[in-house]
């Protein structure tokens, strides 16, 4: 199998004409949506008004897209189940995290942005330092998006990637302009039960034909060739290298920990109509991200077995599901389950991209008086949503694969912004200037190092030989050393502040 060779032109006609029919009902919702929108706040967290059933659901489709449904599979397929320290692992316990430590207070606050949180809790330098580090952190996540949709334009149509990629952008940005958080939420309350029930059907299927009609024994049969030809596949974690199992500990970390200061996650809390909401729709999303993110592993051992026995190969650039599901449902079925998949993604690209885009809108740009007499906030978050989209575009044409793209959005939130949220969160703040060292030591070590490749730690000048500590973890512990260290002088120089005005008050009494 290669490309959309072995795809009849019955189906790919189905297919088109199922796509377009699905991205005229989306654009109607988002047409109906941009109704209940009269100000920023509507926009942005949809008035504050989500229920638990509209909740949970928009939290598990802001990662359920992409990276679980299509790049997961692929890559336990090529690499093994150590893959999913990531995702779906990763992202699922962020959503545990979340609700335990994170939503309730955060929510009391009544912000729209997290960096409405840096400059309440800290100051206004940290408020832009903080959006300065979130926006990019987009760009990757958003063009791993486009590069999804873009391989399934090439699996089933034969379109180039680029191509793919720009359409999938015009139509993307088109109704995330229109609906803002009320057209994402809509959205996912019907796509999610949708992608969760087809991959049911697609895993249950597969199994069941590799199992002669029987699910467990086509299990069964999946595991013992793994097993059989490539038992290291199955190794959740490497514990026997100890530079694989730094590195899956970073990845984990970036999923578990990095989400978390994360304007999309939060933009969805914030728009839970309580904080208890707001709290058992984390814990919801996370258990079900944990459960059904099972399945496309599952059906990434599933494409090991029909490569080692049917010669099932689709190359590197081609996703797996979307070609199983061509393998083992019913065309009419299978078809379906196509578009589930595209509108999954589609709504992960809706957030994404709004997400940055209000923090560039209402934390760095309407901050400027010039900006604020002459655009409405409305239609500057709207501007916003192209400059995000466009940005996000470019990324995709520097090249780098879908799961790299994850790996680097989920980092830079991590080494730059998850120390003094947590710190803002828990303690008591005197000064800002531990919040803003600490982000720029966080960003600026991590960064320097990842563009000049260094896979560890001061890789090639490093002090700590045979150790091969991953980037993530050790720019974050810089980044904790730094607020923890700048702190402390802090406490020290304010403390010794009332001192040394009261001498000059003491002399004159004398």
């Amino acid at each position: 199998m290669e490309g959309s060779n072995f795809i009849s032109n019955d189906f790919k006609l189905m297919l088109g004409a199922v796509i377009i029919l699905y991205i005229i009902g989306v654009y109607a919702i988002s047409y109906y949506a941009e109704r209940r929108v009269k100000n920023v706040e509507d926009y942005v967290v949809a008035g504050r008004r989500l229920g638990i059933g509209l909740s949970w659901p928009a939290l598990l489709a802001i990662w359920f897209g992409a990276g679980t449904i299509l790049t997961v599979s692929s890559e336990v397929a090529n690499n093994g189940l150590k893959q999913v320290s990531l995702d779906p692992f990763g992202s699922g316990v962020c959503l545990l995290i979340a609700g335990a430590f994170f939503a309730k207070p955060l929510w009391k606050m009544g912000i729209t942005t997290l960096s409405d949180f840096f400059r309440i809790k800290f100051g206004a330098t940290a408020e832009v330092v903080s959006a300065s580090i979130m926006i990019p952190s987009f760009f990757g996540w958003i063009a791993a998006q486009f590069v999804a949709l873009a391989q399934i334009l090439h699996l089933f149509f034969g379109l180039p990637l680029n191509v793919g990629a720009v359409l999938v952008t015009i139509v993307g940005t088109g109704y995330t302009i229109l609906g803002g958080m009320w057209a994402v939420t809509l959205c996912d309350a019907t796509q999610i039960w949708l992608v969760l029930i087809g991959l049911v059907i697609l895993t249950c299927s597969a199994l069941a034909g590799l199992g002669h009609g029987d699910v467990m024994i086509g299990f069964a049969n999946v595991i013992h060739c793994v097993q059989s030809t490539a038992p290291q596949k199955l190794q959740l974690i490497p514990t026997h290298n100890h530079g694989e199992l730094w590195t899956w500990m970073s990845l984990f970390a970036a999923g578990a920990l990095g989400n978390i200061p994360s304007q999309d996650l939060m933009q969805r809390m914030f728009s839970a109509k309580s904080e208890k909401v707001a709290q058992n729709a984390c814990y919801i999303a996370g258990i079900a991200y944990i459960l059904f993110g099972a399945l496309p592993v599952i059906l990434g051992f599933v494409s090991i077995y029909m490569a080692r026995n049917t010669g099932f190969n689709l190359g590197p650039e081609v996703s797996v599901l979307p070609a199983l599901a061509k393998g083992f449902l019913p065309p009419w079925l299978a078809v379906v389950f196509v578009v589930v998949i595209v509108a999954a993604v589609m709504s992960t690209i809706n957030s994404a991209i709004l997400s940055p885009a209000t923090v560039l809108a209402q934390n760095i740009l309407y901050k400027n008086k010039f900006i604020q007499k002459r655009i409405d906030p409305l239609k500057l978050n709207r501007l916003c949503v192209v400059f995000m989209a466009v940005c996000s575009l470019i990324t995709v044409f520097s090249g780098e694969r879908a799961y790299g793209l994850l790996e680097s959005a989920y980092s830079i939130p991590l080494v730059g912004l998850f120390v003094p949220l947590a710190f803002g969160l828990y303690s008591k703040t005197k000064s800002e200037i531990p919040a803003v060292c600490s982000m720029l030591v966080g960003i600026l070590t991590w960064m320097t190092q990842y563009m000049l490749g260094w896979q560890y730690f001061l890789e090639p000048i490093s002090p700590f030989d045979k150790l091969d500590l991953p980037l993530t973890l050790t720019s974050t512990l810089c980044s904790l050393i730094t607020y923890v260290a700048c702190d402390f002088v802090s406490s020290k120089v304010l403390a010794k502040r009332p001192l040394e005005m009261n001498e000059p008050e003491l002399s004159n009494i004398a």
